[in-house]
């Protein structure tokens, strides 16, 4: 029977707190991102804080599936650094208890949130969007607050510009104003000129109320005669005051939101899935009638399909053979039997057919496409419900692995690493989004593309992971690369202060001179320089060389026994014989002449083979004059 357990619960205490700060961080910033994409649509124009709050909040909840994924990771991240740091993760391993059921309270809680980022998805995450977008483009065709400038046209009320060289900001009164009215169009636009005046708004905030003062206005008189005469009526007025009601509508109206609960963005699945049915269909149908009116067009006066309906009254298209013509037909005969005229009725007729032939096929392209593009965006937006789903459960298992191989605890290396990852997945799964949106790719290609790459790194993480494996380890990828390229190690060799085994300089003397005859036989067997052909062929036996080390290995940790200090000091300059891939690049014949016929390839690898077996005869030579060395010291001890 399954139990939840003490270790159970304080994984969970440890994750639930970080996955909750985190999520409101990853929300916040989203937010902001949206705030400074869309300021400048709401600053200045008066808007209440209350309509802000609920633009905010109806903002917040559409960001959720970008910001969930990201916590997650940041979360899992931190929890298991956290506890790889404080050695608790190793107390676990310790005690039996592996990576994957230390994972497991928290794999239980993934599952519930996949389970509720679903639902989420499909009934609250629609709603969400249709007001938010709805209030969003409510907040554009709002009116900006009237706030005229100095010396400067202002032309934010629709259909006039206005212009004041000087305002009192203390009595509200404007100075040197100047008003065009375009609201009739420039033909008959009219210009006011006023030495002062004074602007309100009226209680309904629907009109724009100006008292003017001393001043002209001037008003081209178009429509008063017929015709395009040139010489054009107009009317010119002075004035001592003059007031002047300019429809200005400063209210916040809202849309109806059917409109936007009609789009893809505020459907759930059964929605989504029937609109899908039905555009589908009338794709279908509309690419089976022009299908069939391809078919049955007449080229040349030849049909290739023809309609006859049988006994049954069933229409059917049955194919008639191709029409076979005795000669071919000439069309230059037809140009020279008639005149300059006829000829080129010919070629305007045609011109004109084969046009409106083009601007009728290209009607129905964009009709296909439109209703195509609808489709992919329905089909798009189902697959996100499933795909936020999928992708917090991803999400975690690359999170919590990789914390745990990295035990690093806190925002620093965490935050580092959660936003390269972050980024990364978002590059992909912008890609695959557009890829699938311009229809280069299936949706589901698309949609899933994300989840494809990084469903592989979750699991080489993971298994990693789980058996401990050294995958940030800098040291072993560094003698990863010291190894392949040959790079010099130094042997450290230091006083036992115990031994164990005493050395026994006879058979010490024994050994060392045993090593130097195994030297001196694999330096005559490999000669000092090969050729192309023999390098690639035969190069240096690397068995017999690992051999050797291993017997200088053994020689040196019995030698290390000694009492004498000047010994153990001069094994130090025993060599560490290092077996490279370059020293015998191939043991099969088939790769070894394939290198050899790619000349500048194998050329290149010969070159830096030799310098490699150059310096191992080097380190050989010195294990030999070490050796005697060695003996030297050892000698006097010799009964």
């Amino acid at each position: 029977m399954f139990r939840i357990k003490r270790m159970d619960i304080f994984i969970l205490q440890s994750f639930v707190p970080l996955f909750m700060m985190t999520f409101c961080i990853c929300l916040f910033i989203v937010l902001m991102q949206f705030l400074w994409r869309y300021i400048d649509e709401l600053v200045g124009k008066g808007l209440g804080v209350d309509v802000i709050c609920e633009l905010f909040f109806y903002a917040a909840v559409t960001f959720v599936p970008m910001a969930l994924p990201l916590a997650i990771l940041l979360a899992s991240l931190m929890t298991f650094g956290n506890l790889g740091e404080q050695f608790e993760l190793t107390a676990m391993k310790a005690s039996g208890i592996s990576l994957l059921r230390t994972m497991a309270p928290l794999i239980v809680l993934m599952v519930m949130i996949a389970t509720g980022a679903f639902f989420f998805q499909n009934d609250i995450l629609p709603v969400a969007q249709t007001k938010m977008w709805t209030l969003l483009y409510s907040m554009r065709q709002k009116s900006p607050e009237l706030e005229i400038p100095e010396g400067v046209f202002y032309d934010q009320i629709p259909g006039y510009n206005l212009f004041v060289q000087e305002k009192n900001r203390d009595t509200g009164v404007l100075y040197e104003v100047m008003i065009y009215d375009v609201s009739k169009g420039f033909e008959n636009s009219s210009i006011i000129l006023a030495d002062s005046g004074k602007m309100s708004i009226t209680p309904d905030k629907t009109h724009l109320f100006l008292r003017l003062w001393n001043g002209e206005s001037f008003e081209n008189l178009r429509d008063a005669r017929a015709g395009n005469s040139r010489n054009v009526p107009y009317r010119r007025e002075s004035f001592d005051l003059k007031e002047i009601m300019l429809k200005f509508d400063t209210n916040f109206n809202r849309m109806d939101e059917q409109g936007m609960r009609n789009q893809y963005v505020g459907k759930n699945m059964a929605e989504l899935q029937a609109t899908i049915d039905s555009v589908g269909a009338r794709v279908d149908s509309l690419g089976n009638i022009y299908g069939s009116a391809l078919r049955e067009y007449p080229y040349l006066g030849v049909r290739t399909y023809t309609t006859r309906t049988d006994t049954a009254n069933v229409r059917v298209s049955v194919r008639r053979p191709d029409v076979a013509l005795e000669h071919p037909f000439n069309v230059d005969s037809l140009f020279r039997g008639s005149s300059s005229g006829l000829r080129l009725n010919y070629l305007n007729q045609g011109l004109a057919k084969a046009q409106r032939m083009r601007q009728e096929y290209e009607y129905k392209s964009l009709a296909m496409a439109d209703d195509l593009k609808s489709l992919r965006r329905h089909a798009i937006e189902l697959q996100k419900k499933f795909t936020l789903s999928f992708a917090c459960i991803i999400f975690f298992f690359i999170g919590a692995p990789l914390g745990a191989i990295i035990r690093k605890g806190g925002l620093g290396t965490p935050l580092v690493i959660s936003v390269f990852l972050f980024i990364f997945y978002y590059i992909i799964d912008n890609m695959g989004y557009k890829l699938a949106r311009d229809g280069k790719w299936e949706v589901w290609e698309g949609m899933w593309l994300s989840a494809a790459v990084l469903l592989p790194l979750g699991v080489f993480f993971t298994y990693k992971a789980v058996n401990d494996s050294a995958v940030f380890n800098k040291d072993a990828y560094l003698n990863f690369f010291r190894k392949f390229f040959g790079v010099s190690e130094v042997r450290h060799v230091e006083m036992k202060e115990l031994v164990m085994d005493e050395l026994d300089p006879a058979v010490a003397v024994e050994r060392l001179e045993k090593l130097k005859m195994e030297v001196a036989a694999y330096l005559s067997v490999n000669p000092s320089k090969q050729n192309y052909i023999d390098y690639w062929l035969r190069g240096y036996d690397r068995d017999s060389l690992h051999r050797l080390r291993d017997e200088i290995e053994s020689d040196v940790d019995y030698i290390s026994n000694s009492r004498e200090k000047m010994v153990v000091l001069k094994l130090m300059d025993m060599p560490i014989l290092r077996s490279l891939w370059f020293q015998q690049p191939s043991t099969r014949k088939w790769l070894s002449w394939t290198m050899i016929v790619i000349f500048p390839l194998g050329l290149a690898v010969w070159f830096y083979g030799r310098k490699t077996q150059q310096r191992l005869r080097d380190e050989l030579h010195t294990v030999s004059k070490v050796s005697d060395q060695l003996i030297e010291l050892i000698a006097p001890q010799l009964p």
